[in-house]
């Protein structure tokens, strides 16, 4: 297996890589960063936390440091375009850590705050720019971002990206760079859109993918409870009455709906914060600092917010409320379970979403195992299908008991799934 000298990597770069105690390339900046080195265009089709920062990231320093250029105002030689704020501050802050000695300049730009300071620092250049869409096509047009002296174009989070509406602002930037440029796209589902802008973009591409598309990551314990609209908050307080979960991920599907989560755990005195499109962008990093030290215990975001939160330590993933679009659903519990460790994602559905459970089922292809051993289990709840998963013994007394009050009595001792007849599990 390669080891990080065998990039041949600059000095300070590898002694950069070294402090943040990195031994062992991951699998996708082992197959990507050799090509990356050499120039090529990549595709790369990757999960959130498989080092992918650190696959492109590394690269782009070795080269804009071996080629030093002088950087002329309003300039840039690397544009990383990514879909939210967090995510954009999470890289450029990795372009410090890995570039520290190497004298390369990088700079984030993102709506949600003042104008004159990202004009200022533009009006210096700057080697490297990260920024989302919005932001960067108003200084764009406003004359502070010229992109003459480009050399490399990340797009990040693609499919995110066409999640979020910005497939028309991406073709605005792509259509305001030289053609002669290295290009990476990388994405972690490959939906019709981008596979066809990923065709118009890249020349002679090397495809590099780490995990099958559209599936989970496997050091995830996945499960799903089954729970009326109205006990969803009841049983979120009685699962974070265990203390033992020390670092949860709530998940909600609208911005209200988060806040409304933080205001019921409060009342319990558990302590909990949310992270959405309306909170100021000061508002957004102060809960995930606090988030991040383990101040806050519990985390309430939207999807806007999924691919921006990049804390190691996440245990527990919860899905309050089921995501409309499958993919969101990976995004969502990729959160947990990173960096090789492992981690819980719980799904709470009520009958309203079951439609939606199984479109993800559909989409990981596996059964999400359905959890009956809470006291809200509700009439939301059905017996397991064939390749579901009651989760402990006394589970099949629990549901021929429920079988028996729905069924005539002729029926009633016909038996639950086997063990042995659920394989197709996700776990």
């Amino acid at each position: 297996m390669a080891d990080f000298n065998s990039f041949n990597l600059l000095a300070p770069i590898l002694s950069a890589v070294e402090k943040q105690g990195y031994k062992v390339p991951t699998p996708i900046q082992e197959q990507a960063i050799p090509h990356l080195l050499e120039g090529k265009d990549l595709l790369g089709i990757a999960q959130t936390g498989t080092g992918k920062t650190a696959a492109f990231a590394l690269p782009i320093l070795n080269r804009l440091s071996k080629t030093r250029v002088k950087t002329r105002p309003g300039r840039v030689r690397t544009l990383i375009l990514t879909p939210t704020r967090e995510l954009a501050s999470q890289i450029e802050a990795n372009f410090q850590t890995y570039g520290v000695g190497s004298r390369i300049s990088s700079k984030v730009i993102f709506g949600g705050v003042g104008y004159r300071p990202q004009i200022q620092a533009m009006s210096r250049g700057v080697d490297v720019l990260v920024a989302t869409p919005g932001r960067l096509l108003d200084l764009m047009n406003d004359g502070h971002v010229r992109y003459d002296q480009l050399e490399v174009f990340v797009l990040d989070e693609a499919d995110r990206m066409l999640d979020m509406g910005f497939i028309r602002d991406i073709e605005k930037v792509i259509a305001k760079l030289p053609k002669v440029k290295q290009t990476l796209l990388f994405s972690a589902t490959m939906p019709t859109g981008i596979a066809k802008l990923a065709t118009g973009l890249l020349k002679d591409p090397v495809k590099v993918e780490v995990t099958p598309q559209a599936t989970t990551v496997e050091k995830i314990d996945q499960k799903v409870h089954f729970v009326e609209k109205s006990n969803k908050i009841l049983l979120l307080k009685s699962i974070l009455k265990n203390r033992s979960l020390k670092s949860v991920l709530v998940f909600t599907r609208t911005k209200h709906g988060a806040d409304r989560v933080v205001k019921q755990l409060a009342k319990e005195s558990i302590s909990a914060a949310a992270i959405h499109g309306n909170k100021s962008q000061g508002a957004r990093e102060r809960a995930l600092g606090n988030f991040r030290s383990g101040m806050v215990r519990v985390l309430v975001a939207t999807d806007i917010a999924a691919r921006g939160i990049d804390v190691p330590h996440v245990s527990h993933v919860i899905n309050f409320d089921l995501p409309f679009e499958p993919e969101s659903y990976v995004h969502r519990i990729g959160r947990t379970a990173r960096a090789g460790r492992e981690g819980v994602a719980i799904a709470f559905c009520d009958n309203e979403e079951r439609k939606l459970l199984k479109d993800i089922e559909k989409f990981i292809r596996c059964k999400v195992p359905i959890d009956v051993d809470h006291e809200y289990h509700g009439v939301a709840a059905r017996v397991p299908a064939r390749g579901q998963v009651l989760r402990n013994p006394t589970d099949k007394k629990k549901a021929d008991s429920r079988r028996s009050k729905k069924r005539p009595a002729r029926n009633s001792r016909k038996k639950a799934p086997s063990r042995a007849q659920t394989s197709a599990s996700c776990n």
